[in-house]
């Protein structure tokens, strides 16, 4: 196990990388609940039931992809990074597809199943991994720092230390609410323990921040602690409904127009988690990823096993930097995080427990150690400077990893060929800006 997973090359052992899955799990945890939420359009008002997702199967279809996701990445990739269906992703089903232009859920899955198929067929042939590899190192740091701002802004806002303003866009919190309070709590003591050198700072962190939630009752204590599992029937196979049933609802615009969404924000929200957490693990070499066609093998079987479960596409999850934060820094403790959410199927009430106060001082404590990527940016170089700002900046205020990306290798082939350096381009590069242009001229 040792070997396979190159324990002594990486140095780490067991108890960082069971510690690095554990602190993986727990950040990402919250997807059991709001997934089937999202999914079931649970507070959506007149609207007929056929259009909203079973809940509990849609519980057991998350618990369920989210593990297979894990266990692939974790056992071919070798990388530590967890899977689950992706927020955002699931929003643009649920409210875009199904709600806005009327198509049924299980249409809809079969549309989440063709963008995975068709990524799986990209990842064979190595056109994933090239194009990853032909985006320059600089804009790939600018990425990974894009990100942690923009994990950071997640984090401030799900504790309501940030909250929306109708004036200035966003404004302080109430700061004097007892939820913020124990988000801010939660940051100080890691940001202690951080400070302290303390390995599992995060993971314990969020155990201490629990734990005293549960102390002044911010947060309730389960009554019981396994429950049976609902039954997963009413979603499983879903996806194949349309092809036999309904094939007629394929041969759409709408229908072609959601297979290229969920294609190209699984792409580049998966291109740039994969080299946020890589960079963030020291895992990078000569600024390409190693195994990188295994991993984003692994993302494309995860969304397609996770269709055929009854959900929307399953991603790999920037939450996995807690886990490297916390030590981990191979596929062994992704392999602990799928395996905790095949045990969540048994343990849902206990998951319930961990609020977004828990949650929040790990993303924005994380946050802080991916902005370091900034720092090997060359800034002094203007026609450098401008689309890794743009990358930088834009996540957060677009609220989108894919516009970010997109906004910034727009401007990359610009300012590189006005600034004479037309040989350091590489032509995929080009390629991608004109897709990323007609990508906002069409469907954005």
């Amino acid at each position: 196990m040792k070997k396979y997973f190159e324990f002594e090359k990486l140095g780490t052992n067991y108890r960082r990388e069971i510690i690095g899955g554990v602190t993986t799990f727990l950040a990402m945890a919250y997807i059991l609940a709001v997934n089937p939420l999202v999914l079931s359009l649970d507070g959506v008002p007149d609207i007929p039931d056929a259009m909203r997702m079973n809940k509990g199967a849609v519980f057991v279809a998350t618990a369920l992809a989210a593990a297979v996701g894990s266990l692939f990445m974790g056992l071919i990739a070798r990388y530590p990074i967890g899977l689950a269906p992706g927020m955002g992703l699931n929003a643009f089903f649920a409210f875009s597809v199904v709600l806005g232009y009327g198509i049924p859920w299980q249409t809809a899955l079969t549309g989440v199943l063709f963008s995975g198929l068709i990524f799986i067929v990209l990842s064979l042939t190595g056109l994933r991994e090239m194009i990853i590899n032909a985006i320059p190192a600089q804009l790939k740091y600018a990425v990974g720092a894009g990100i942690g701002l923009f994990i950071t802004f997640l984090g401030l806002q799900n504790a309501n230390i940030i909250v929306g303003d109708p004036n200035t866009l966003v404004a302080l919190g109430d700061l004097s609410q007892g939820p913020v309070l124990l988000a801010i709590f939660g940051l100080v003591i890691t940001v202690i323990m951080m400070t302290r050198g303390i390995k599992g700072a995060i993971f314990y962190g969020m155990i201490l921040t629990t734990v005293a939630g549960m102390l002044v009752s911010l947060i309730d204590v389960p009554d019981k602690v396994v429950s049976s599992v609902p039954s997963v029937a009413p979603t499983f196979g879903a996806a194949f409904e349309a092809i036999f049933n309904n094939p007629g609802e394929l041969f759409t615009t709408q229908f072609l127009v959601i297979i290229i969404t969920f294609l190209f924000v699984d792409f580049f929200d998966t291109a740039g988690t994969l080299v946020a957490v890589a960079t963030q693990a020291g895992l990078m070499k000569e600024g390409k990823l190693p195994r990188a066609g295994k991993a984003l093998l692994a993302d494309s079987m995860a969304t397609v096993t996770g269709a055929v479960f009854g959900t929307s596409t399953t991603t790999s999850y920037i939450e996995s930097t807690a886990g490297v934060a916390a030590g981990a820094k191979t596929g062994f403790a992704s392999v602990i995080t799928g395996l905790l959410f095949l045990l969540a199927l048994f343990f849902s009430p206990l998951l319930f427990v961990i609020t977004p106060e828990v949650t929040a001082p790990a993303l924005i404590i994380v946050g802080v150690l991916m902005v370091s990527n900034l720092g090997n940016i060359e800034w002094t170089r203007f026609e450098m400077a401008v689309p890794a700002f743009f990358t930088v900046i834009a996540m957060p205020l677009t609220y989108s990893i894919a516009t970010g990306i997109a906004i910034g290798f727009i401007f990359y082939p610009i300012t590189m060929l006005l600034s004479g350096r037309r040989k350091e381009i590489h032509p995929i590069m080009y390629i991608l800006m004109v897709l990323f242009i007609l990508y906002f001229i069409f469907i954005e």
